[in-house]
């Protein structure tokens, strides 16, 4: 056990704060409420305010090199805004302890995906993958990775719920089938592992491990588990197209890009199949009301972290947008936090194949931005 999971916490928020916590992964908006924690960021450390500082200058500067730098200037302005305050709001919870209420959220919706899954579909559509209404097969994948890890690094208290509240987030995670979470599964486990203190603990290498083992053995004896199957796949779904696409739109604003959420004309792939709610709702016919329709690019990715920001903010805002991941991730190693580094390296690795630090998104994307400020405002260990 690393020392900063054997001292206890230095601060605790009061019920309501936590209550508010389980409640965001249900009903995501609630995290609106990290805006009461902007001035927060004013606490950090000067070295850490100077990189934020710089983050949230790349990120305006580069809108005014866009083709639409008004518009660009106010979307990078309310996105830069939300970072800052989820930021903020990391730095205010102070212990990557205090995000254990999310964990009671998050299991709501597991039991949600399996619920309307079997109603509406049937063990058929757990076959075609296990999804929800509002959170997409790979968030939900994501989210259920959250959860282990959440529960891996629990010391303390009762133990006997979380065998029942782990088997749910793995069958979930199974059941989504989805391979950036399985990277960000293990290389985040292997992360916390190596940096922060749990050297001695190689059972929580064990949810990774049974995932690789029951993956193998489905493709091995040919087991009617599609979701699990698929895990093994190498197949990259199309992703090089777009990567390709997106380096392209790219090229024609190379300094400031195309503009925050403006990239979607430029992943043509993508466009071209028109606005899609999850792949649950259109399993069961429920189309893309009209009046959403006109909107479905501007939450386009282009899959790739790295690529998704070059394209729409730039060279500027990616110089950005990678001093304060580097920031991040080498303060989460001096702190030693394993919640903390889980959360950093593995969402930094599923990065690679998709977009899951951008907000706004079902509390993912904002949670790996508070996990930025807990890791800035982590003692050294």
């Amino acid at each position: 056990m690393s020392r900063a999971q054997a001292d206890p916490p230095t601060f605790t928020p009061p019920g309501w704060v936590r209550g508010l916590l389980a409640l965001v992964p249900v009903f995501p908006p609630l995290y609106l409420a990290a805006l009461a924690c902007l001035t927060r960021v004013r606490t950090l450390p000067p070295a850490a305010r100077r990189v934020l500082l710089f983050f949230a200058a790349t990120q305006l500067v580069a809108a005014l090199f866009t083709p639409q730098p008004l518009l660009s200037l106010g979307l990078a302005a309310a996105r830069t805004l939300l970072i800052l305050a989820m930021v903020g709001a990391g730095v205010y919870l102070r212990d990557s302890r205090n995000l254990r209420p999310l964990l009671w959220g998050q299991l709501v919706i597991f039991a949600t995906a399996w619920g309307y899954t079997l109603l509406t579909q049937g063990p058929q559509g757990v076959q075609e993958r296990l999804g929800h209404p509002y959170y997409y097969v790979v968030s939900l994948g994501l989210v259920a990775v959250v959860a282990l890890w959440i529960i891996l690094f629990w010391h303390g208290g009762r133990p006997g719920w979380r065998l029942p509240a782990g088997g749910l987030a793995l069958a979930t995670f199974l059941a989504a089938g989805s391979r950036g979470p399985l990277l960000a599964l293990v290389v985040g486990t292997l992360a916390a592992l190596a940096l922060g203190g749990q050297q001695r603990r190689g059972w929580v290498l064990l949810p990774g491990g049974l995932v690789l083992a029951l993956a193998s053995l489905t493709t091995t004896l040919n087991l009617p588990l599609r979701p699990v199957e698929r895990l093994l796949n190498e197949q990259t779904s199309g992703r090089e197209q777009v990567w390709r696409e997106a380096v392209a739109g790219w090229r024609t604003s190379p300094l400031g890009g195309v503009g925050p959420y403006q990239g979607g004309p430029y992943l043509p792939s993508l466009l071209k199949e028109g606005c899609q709610l999850t792949p649950t709702l259109s399993r069961n016919a429920i189309a893309c009301p009209e009046a959403l329709s006109r909107w479905s690019s501007v939450w386009l990715i282009a899959h790739n972290v790295w690529l998704h920001w070059l394209l729409e903010s730039g060279v500027l805002g990616l110089l950005g947008l990678t001093a304060v991941m580097g920031c991040a991730l080498w303060r989460a190693a001096l702190a030693r936090d394993p919640l903390i580094i889980s959360l950093l390296f593995g969402f930094t690795a599923m990065n690679v194949v998709d977009v899951v630090t951008a907000p706004p998104s079902p509390h993912f994307a904002e949670l790996w931005w508070a996990a930025v400020g807990l890791a800035l405002v982590a003692p050294r260990r």
